[in-house]
């Protein structure tokens, strides 16, 4: 490991690019298996919409003056008897196809019938109906690549002509947990600490869009044959592999030389990012067919950890996904917020809905998560500072699962 700190936006793009690098082919599946995955290419029309031109109301499909005497009925999903001569009408449905030679379509709340049966009202200013290839022809892009398949894409899909949709799903995920210090249940006291990260990790990793298997992750002892055992058997099983502990330079913090025994290739070790700094990402070589897998190691403090889940796992599951890296924004600062001397630094925040600017969390030391619980992103403060007023870029927390970072 070299141990030389990376930019952080630099590390965010190494990150992405490791995952671009590894992501596995596309999938063809049913529509019924894609939702949640992403796109692995355009999605185009497989036929005009809609393919004819369709009632957008229930009434009647008119020709000429009125009243119109009623010569048919045009139900959805069957060709209705055309209009031949002025003055006559069609019963239609909503969906169902407007038959030929009509020249306008009345509601059914705006018409009435004459003694003898006809048909009486107004026709109206605008066509009620919706004209073949009015939302798109055949061929055309719905959906570009790279966009995650949610139930409106699906329902587009199905709509367009398709019934399976090439993806890429979300990569299995496994989330390790390090430290002699740490209890899984109960509240911390004496010497030992409560673990807030197993318990976190799994919700985090499906927001970023991995799949983490339950349970969540118990701690485990600080020794180097447990960091071994644990990582052969976690990338054993998963793609990526998120770790907790184990990344300073202490004699407890054994991930680095865990990692070289399995002949880990680094893609960055170590940010120059506060809170986080000792995070690292790691391409592990051979342990299945079809590419590396890849260990994110986080530093064992909460918000750090989350920091580097946020700096390093999002964009490379978003990599393996075949979508592009969350962006950040860039937003006022309602108040001045210090730097890191030579360091990029994070600082969970809020926006304020009035005026849009990002406002500082209260609570945001690395072992806190009371600011980071209150927040909708992370303000990526410059070595420097910011002045009140002055502009940051914002990173969002994926609210969501499947959102991305």
């Amino acid at each position: 490991m070299s141990g030389v700190s990376v930019d952080w936006h630099r590390a965010r793009e190494l990150a992405h690019a490791a995952g671009a690098a590894a992501a596995r082919p596309a999938r063809r599946l049913p529509l019924a298996g894609c939702d949640g995955a992403t796109l692995a290419e355009a999605l185009c029309a497989g036929t005009d919409l809609p393919a004819f031109r369709t009632c957008a109301v229930d009434g009647w499909a008119v020709r000429g003056a009125g009243p119109w005497r009623v010569v048919g009925r045009a139900a959805a999903g069957s060709a209705p008897p055309p209009l031949e001569a002025d003055g006559t009408a069609v019963a239609v449905a909503t969906g169902a196809p407007v038959p030929r030679g009509a020249a306008a379509v009345l509601r059914a709340e705006d018409t009435g019938r004459a003694g003898d049966g006809r048909i009486t009202g107004r026709p109206p200013v605008r066509a009620q109906w919706r004209e073949r290839a009015e939302e798109a022809s055949a061929g055309d892009v719905l959906v570009p690549g790279g966009v995650d398949v949610t139930p409106a894409v699906l329902g587009l899909a199905a709509a367009g002509g398709h019934d399976t949709l090439p993806v890429r799903v979300a990569p299995a995920a496994r989330g390790l947990v390090f430290g002699d210090e740490l209890v899984g249940r109960g509240p911390a006291g004496g010497h030992l600490l409560r673990d807030a990260l197993g318990p976190a990790l799994p919700g985090w990793l499906a927001r970023l869009g991995a799949r983490h298997a339950a349970p969540p992750p118990q701690p485990l002892p600080d020794t180097p044959g447990a960091h071994r055992a644990a990582l052969r058997a976690a990338l054993a099983e998963a793609d990526v592999v998120c770790t907790t502990g184990g990344t300073a330079d202490g004699p407890a913090d054994h991930v680095r030389a865990a990692l070289a025994t399995l002949g880990a290739a680094p893609v960055v070790d170590r940010v120059a990012v506060r809170p986080g700094h000792p995070m690292l990402l790691a391409a592990v070589p051979g342990v299945a067919a079809g590419g590396p897998r890849f260990v994110v190691a986080l530093p064992g403090n909460p918000l750090a950890a989350v920091a580097g889940l946020l700096t390093l796992a999002g964009p490379l599951v978003s990599g393996l996904r075949g979508r592009p890296p969350a962006p950040c924004g860039n937003l006022a600062v309602d108040s001045a917020v210090a730097g890191a001397a030579g360091r990029t630094r994070l600082v969970p925040a809020t926006v304020d809905p009035a005026t849009g600017a990002a406002r500082p969390a209260a609570h945001t030391g690395p072992a806190m998560l009371r600011g980071l619980a209150a927040a909708t992103g992370l303000l990526v403060v410059p070595p420097g500072g910011v002045a009140a007023g002055g502009r940051a870029d914002f990173l969002p927390l994926p609210l969501w699962p499947g959102a991305g970072a």
